[in-house]
């Protein structure tokens, strides 16, 4: 093969660059790895969450610091992004701040404060760019929502998540469903948890099923298995627990196969703790021996868990 040969194989195209990153920030590729150099905010936002979604923190941060400050949708989507990093791993009052941020930034293309959309000609790019704030402010809404649950204040949370439907249905009303299929999902994964944690877990299953159905129509692994696992977690109220158990079981095989590190790290985690439940399927996955491995592969990869004390 010709020098010129390897080079065209080896080098994407910079729309092969782009499919790459958006197949493994939210399609069926969520373990690429190498991944291809980002270029520009879309970019690198879209590396993050696929660094992310391995367990990749240190890597994921250092992307969205090259977000950060870059102004628009793509600024806040980042310190959603980076506010979810810490949230996974216990830092809900960390990632609140963060959450706030974006909420700001977002609002403030809403309301079109600092918005070029009135300076653009074409009707598309100014809808194209509605709907970006539209999503930026319901990815900040939910987390802050996800951030005051992990606090235990549940009516903060449920109030923020009210915000975030009602501002989904009005936009959907003009750019259709399809436009905020993953703000849906995320919506659906912090009202499950949010039932758990009100210990209603028929409401939490109405929930955790509906997230299922729109991951299933969304196309990106990462967040099907997020959903099954949100799900799992829902079908722990029923009297026998073998049902929580194959389907946690399910997402730790899964996660395994496609890379998701954090995903398997609380997919062993709710095996582990439903041991007593079903100590025979627990113990042949070994559940407490995978949570500590991919507790260590975590930290290994620049995560940072944080103690109750300090979340």
């Amino acid at each position: 093969m010709a020098p010129s040969d390897a080079r065209r194989h080896t080098a994407p195209t910079p729309s092969d660059r782009h499919a790459i990153l958006v197949a493994a920030a939210f399609g069926p590729t969520p373990g690429a790895h190498p991944l291809p150099a980002a270029h520009g905010p879309e970019q690198n936002w879209l590396r993050a969450v696929a660094l992310g979604g391995q367990g990749r923190y240190a890597a994921a941060r250092a992307e969205l610091t090259r977000v950060r400050g870059t102004g628009g949708a793509w600024s806040s989507f980042g310190a959603s992004t980076e506010a979810s990093l810490l949230r996974q791993l216990g830092g809900h009052r960390a990632a609140a701040v963060l959450d706030g941020r974006a909420l700001v930034e977002a609002g403030s293309l809403r309301t079109g404060s600092g918005n070029t959309v009135a300076a653009r000609d074409s009707d598309t790019v100014a809808a194209s760019r509605d709907a970006d704030a539209v999503a930026a402010w319901c990815d900040a809404a939910t987390g802050l929502a996800a951030d005051a649950l992990g606090r235990g204040r549940l009516a903060v949370c449920g109030s923020l998540l009210d915000r975030c439907a009602a501002a989904l249905d009005a936009a959907e009303s003009e750019a259709g469903e399809k436009a905020f299929a993953r703000q849906r999902i995320r919506l659906a994964w912090v009202g499950a948890e949010s039932a758990l944690a009100a210990g209603d877990f028929t409401r939490a299953r109405s929930r955790a099923d509906r997230a299922v159905e729109l991951a299933d129509g969304f196309g990106s692994i990462r967040h099907s298995v997020k959903s099954d696992l949100v799900r799992a977690a829902s079908l722990t109220g029923l009297p026998d627990h073998g049902p929580a158990v194959e389907q946690a079981a399910d997402v730790l095989t899964r996660a395994e196969e496609h890379g998701l590190v954090p995903l398997q790290w609380a997919a062993a985690m709710l095996l582990d703790g439903l041991g007593e439940g079903d100590a025979g399927r627990v113990r042949d996955l070994d559940a407490g021996r995978v949570r500590d491995i991919c507790a260590t592969t975590i930290v290994g990869r620049g995560g940072r868990f944080v103690t109750s004390s300090a979340c």
